[in-house]
């Protein structure tokens, strides 16, 4: 049995940061999503996490997610998911979640709707 591959990257787009996900996320991949997005906070205040190469993700790894998301809003910052397909990420619905944290079926749509209304041209 082969273990999936995984990986984790970051790229600056705009104002916001875009952590791409790779693979499961789950019990043995969360810390690494976790310390991630734990980077990206300290020196930028919009997070996306590009959730459309996942084909996996447990409780473990929307617990991380949630937590990141709090402490974003809770910091006057803001967390948002890109990309999120409902097979391989259904406990984002099952929960709620999807509902709750601002979701966008790209990065692209997710960036224009991270920044700020003047920005945008609204």
């Amino acid at each position: 049995m082969t273990t999936p591959e995984f990986e984790l990257s970051s790229k600056i787009r705009g104002d916001a940061v875009i952590v791409k996900v790779l693979g499961d996320l789950d019990v043995t991949t969360c810390r690494q999503l976790d310390e991630t997005l734990s980077a990206a906070r300290t020196n930028h205040r919009q997070i996306i996490i590009d959730l459309s190469a996942v084909e996996f993700m447990d409780t473990s790894s929307l617990a991380v997610i949630v937590s990141h998301w709090k402490g974003a809003r809770a910091g006057g910052g803001s967390l948002s998911l890109a990309g999120a397909r409902y097979q391989y990420t259904r406990t984002l619905w099952i929960t709620g979640l999807a509902d709750r944290i601002p979701m966008y079926d790209s990065v692209e749509l997710a960036v224009a709707g991270s920044q700020p209304a003047a920005t945008r041209g609204d």
